[in-house]
C-alpha cells in the first residue's frame, strides 16, 4: 500500500487562480497568478497538481497560454482537465505535455468516443465522475444526466483506468469528505480511484488514506490549502502516518498466533 497521494488544484477562470463553491461560477474567491500558484505548490513538495481550465468547462474560452507555461516551467506531473470533448481539444490537451487529461462530460454525452480513447491512450486518461445524487454533473456542472453506476459498468468494460469522482455537494465547502460514497465506488470498479471535495481538515486526509486498501489513490484537495486549514506538508505527513501504522498492524496480525 502507497501513501494517499495529494494533488493540489489549480483551477484557472479569466487568467487568475480560483476557488468555487460547488461549482458555481458566480461564487470564486480569487488566489493570484496562476502560474506563481503552480510554483508554490511545487516548493512545498508537491509532485503532482490537478490543473483544471475553468472556462474552457464552460464552454467561454480558454486558459491555454498559463496552462502551457505551468505544464513547462514546474516540472511537475499535471493532470489536465476543463472542457476536453472531442479529438481537438485532446489534441491540444495532450500537447501540453501533461501526465493525463481527465474527461468528463464526453464520458456521458459522447461514450463511444470515450471508450475508444481509453483504449487508445490507457493510462494518460482518466475519468471524470462529478457526482450529484445518483447521477453525474456535466458541462461545467451547469447540467445533470446520465446514471453514475451504469457510466462506472460501462468504463470497467471499456478498461478504464483511473476514475476521478467528485461529491458535487461538498465540494469547496470543506465540509468534509464523502467517503460513503467513494467506498461505493470503489466496490464497483477495480481502477484507481482519485477523490475530490470537501476536504477540509487534516482527519479528512487521515481518512481517505485508511481507504486506499481499497483502491482510493490520490485526493484533490483545493479550498483547504488555499484557505490555510492545514499545509501540504502536514498532510502528506498524515498519510505517511496512516500508512505506517496500517503496516505496524499488519505485521502484528501476521506474527500473532
Amino acid at each position: 500500500m502507497s501513501p494517499l497521494l495529494i494533488l493540489p488544484a489549480v483551477d484557472i477562470q479569466h487568467g487568475r487562480a480560483v476557488q468555487l463553491v460547488q461549482g458555481v461560477s458566480e461564487s470564486e474567491q480569487v488566489f493570484g497568478d496562476p502560474v506563481e500558484m503552480a510554483e508554490r505548490w511545487k516548493n512545498q513538495g508537491a509532485s503532482w497538481l490537478h490543473l483544471v481550465d475553468l472556462d474552457a468547462a464552460f464552454g467561454r474560452g480558454n486558459n491555454a497560454e498559463a496552462i502551457s507555461q505551468i505544464v513547462a516551467e514546474s516540472g511537475l506531473q499535471v493532470e489536465l482537465t476543463g472542457g476536453i470533448r472531442d479529438d481537438a481539444a485532446l489534441e491540444k490537451a495532450l500537447a501540453t505535455g501533461c501526465a493525463r487529461v481527465n474527461i468528463g462530460t464526453a464520458a456521458v454525452e459522447n461514450p463511444r468516443w470515450c471508450d475508444e480513447v481509453i483504449a487508445h491512450f490507457a493510462e494518460r486518461v482518466a475519468i471524470a465522475l462529478d457526482v450529484r445524487g445518483e447521477a453525474l454533473a456535466t458541462r461545467g456542472w451547469t447540467a445533470t444526466q446520465g446514471s453514475l453506476w451504469d457510466t462506472i459498468d460501462r468504463l470497467n468494460q471499456a478498461g478504464c483506468r483511473r476514475l476521478v469522482v467528485t461529491d458535487t455537494a461538498s465540494d469547496g465547502t470543506l465540509s468534509g469528505v464523502n467517503t460513503d460514497l467513494l467506498t461505493r465506488v470503489c466496490g464497483r470498479t477495480e481502477a484507481k480511484v482519485v477523490a475530490s471535495g470537501g476536504v477540509g481538515s487534516l482527519d479528512d486526509i487521515r481518512a481517505l488514506a485508511r481507504l486506499t486498501r481499497l483502491g482510493v489513490e490520490g485526493v484533490i484537495v483545493g479550498s483547504a490549502l488555499y484557505r490555510g486549514a492545514f499545509t501540504l506538508a502536514s498532510a502528506m505527513a498524515a498519510t505517511k502516518a496512516v500508512e505506517s501504522n496500517t503496516v505496524k498492524c499488519d505485521g502484528q496480525k501476521e506474527g500473532s498466533i
